[in-house]
């Protein structure tokens, strides 16, 4: 059934245009996609009445004017949806919602039925490997030999399977993000508070028990006071996870030191005031975005609706009435960036003014996608981990997506072949709909939202600085672990460094509170009106060297290591903040 479904769908005009190659229309900035049509039903007829706040968008194939069920028809969120073992009919939504409903849905969503995470087998031997070419030959064939395993016990034309750079270069990628939080635990939180790692979608559950690997071998006196948690939405997913720690010996003595928590992040309800860290990796890209388009001559933002008729077809319509969640993105973000970014008003308002006079000229801009999801996840770690640190990797841009600033990629995969599609409206739950993350605009939100301090790099330059790398080069000096992913971006979020000085002989006064700028990030301040050269040199005066934690004369000083920033930055705190 399934495949006589993607059949019929792959034959879709929007599909075959990508499929073969053709060039969308040149004037049409989003196609209303219509799937599973009866040509020989009845059609709607429509009243005279319209009205003007909501618009339906325009595209080359002229659709039944749907104005009459879209007033009619129920408001719906992807929360209500939840429960519903069928796909929804004769309603309308967010597109954000219809979004989150097609990836999250427990009953037909991708990452509930249809994802295939890859396991490679046992760890690639890099050492032992030619060159790239050379491992891409060897992952090739082991892409192949763990499919056709898989449809031995079940053949599925329609299954989706794709890889992660955790998979792919186990354990050393996970060991690099395991030195990266021991280190941190380090030099910031212990001997005073355990080590607490969340970790959001842990996929198979292969990067936990990376890091609990590294964490008990190489550190067994952390390892007694780790805890690992695991926020996983997919029922699915969270039973693969438990199913890994009974995989073996190794594995089954984590069980102590590991929680499974299956539930959305956007439904959290516990408050954790001790120190953490939450990982999110590869987790961005899938959060709902909002589909925003503006007047080309007003400037006017409309919020993106989908309507599902009585047939399950789909139809775009865009909406004055911006909801409250969207406002709130689009305000933040106008207060909080430092940096220009793109977005449809960025060009000349007289050439889109001139175009919107244009014949068969679009109603609207091309779609904005805004990550609304994502905000409201930061928002979650403000109120409810407000002692986090974030350690998150994605991509920053991806090819062949679809019209518009911050579009994603849609695609599907179909026998073994992948298939990209025009539109973020497709049949839910059997397309990935994968959104690159502005991390300029992303760090931004994220300052204003939580008050953390972040900085970003690239991924290469992430395992550079906490990986192993002579582990995956290979014999020709190649090394597929930072060639790879040139298209992510790595960012780590913590609290503002704070140094608490208590010897009565340094020259300040007890309890003075000072904020040093690390010059890896953009800003710094500084309680008091203290001369910052001369602190620095009682610092260095006092630990011999650079800022540690460290004890002398029985006077305890605790602080955070903070490299030494140049000194027109510490003459100027005030002149960096963010």
């Amino acid at each position: 059934m399934i495949a006589r479904a993607l059949r019929r769908l792959l034959s879709h005009q929007t599909c075959s245009r990508l499929r073969f190659h053709y060039p969308p229309p040149f004037r049409i900035p989003a196609v209303q996609l219509r799937r599973y049509q009866n040509q020989n039903r009845p059609q709607l007829q429509r009243e005279d009445a319209h009205d003007p706040d909501f618009w339906q968008q325009r595209s080359d194939i002229l659709p039944p004017d749907k104005a009459e069920e879209f007033a009619k028809y129920p408001m719906v969120n992807a929360n209500m949806l939840r429960s519903r073992r069928d796909r929804p009919r004769k309603v309308k939504m967010l597109a954000r919602d219809f979004i989150e409903d097609s990836l999250y849905n427990p009953h037909y969503g991708y990452f509930s039925k249809q994802v295939v995470i890859f396991n490679p087998g046992e760890p690639f031997k890099f050492n032992d490997i030619r060159d790239n070419w050379d491992f891409m030959s060897l992952l090739g064939r082991r892409y192949t030999e763990f499919e056709d395993a898989l449809d031995e016990k079940a053949l599925n034309d329609a299954r989706q399977l794709w890889h992660t750079p955790t998979e792919l270069f186990r354990p050393y990628y996970g060991e690099a993000i395991a030195r990266y939080l021991v280190t941190n635990y380090m030099l910031a939180h212990h001997p005073f508070h355990d080590l607490i790692i969340y970790e959001l979608g842990a996929g198979n559950g292969t990067l936990m028990l990376n890091i609990l690997d590294y964490i008990r071998d190489i550190h067994p006196e952390i390892y007694e006071r780790t805890q690992f948690k695991v926020i996983e939405i997919s029922s699915a997913l969270a039973g693969r996870q438990a199913a890994q720690l009974t995989s073996s010996a190794s594995s089954r003595g984590h069980a102590t030191h590991v929680e499974i928590i299956n539930k959305s992040i956007f439904n959290w309800d516990i408050y954790v005031g001790a120190p953490c860290y939450f990982l999110a990796l590869e987790v961005f890209d899938n959060f709902a975005h909002d589909a925003i388009r503006y007047h080309p001559f007003t400037e006017e933002a409309h919020q993106g609706m989908m309507l599902i008729d009585q047939y399950g077809d789909f139809y775009e319509f865009y909406t004055k009435q911006i909801d409250p969640v969207a406002e709130r993105y689009l305000r933040t973000r106008h207060a909080a960036h430092r940096r220009p970014f793109q977005h449809p008003l960025s060009g000349s308002r007289f050439l889109r003014t001139l175009k919107s006079k244009l014949p068969f000229a679009p109603n609207l801009t091309v779609p904005e996608y805004i990550p609304t999801r994502l905000m409201q996840f930061f928002e979650t770690l403000k109120e409810f981990f407000p002692q986090h640190q974030l350690v998150t990797s994605d991509f920053n841009d991806l090819p062949e997506r679809i019209s518009g600033f911050g579009s994603p990629v849609v695609q599907t995969r179909f026998r073994r072949r992948t298939i990209p599609v025009t539109t973020p409206y497709v049949q839910q739950g059997y397309f990935d709909i994968l959104f690159p993350v502005d991390f300029a605009v992303m760090e931004d939100v994220y300052q204003a939202i939580t008050g953390k301090l972040t900085r970003v790099m690239s991924h290469e330059e992430f395992l550079k600085s906490w990986a192993y790398v002579e582990e995956t080069k290979t014999m020709s000096g190649e090394n597929p672990m930072l060639s790879w992913y040139k298209n992510a971006s790595v960012m780590l979020g913590r609290s503002c460094p704070r140094v608490l000085i208590r010897s009565p002989n340094n020259g300040l006064n007890n309890g003075s509170h000072l904020f040093l700028c690390d010059p890896n990030y953009s800003w710094g301040t500084s309680d008091e009106a203290f001369e910052l050269i001369a602190v620095i040199d009682v610092f260095k005066g006092i630990v011999g060297g650079d800022v540690v934690p460290h004890v002398v004369e029985n006077h305890y000083i605790e602080m955070t290591r903070i490299p030494l920033a140049s000194q027109e930055q510490i003459k100027n705190p005030i002149a960096h903040n963010s």
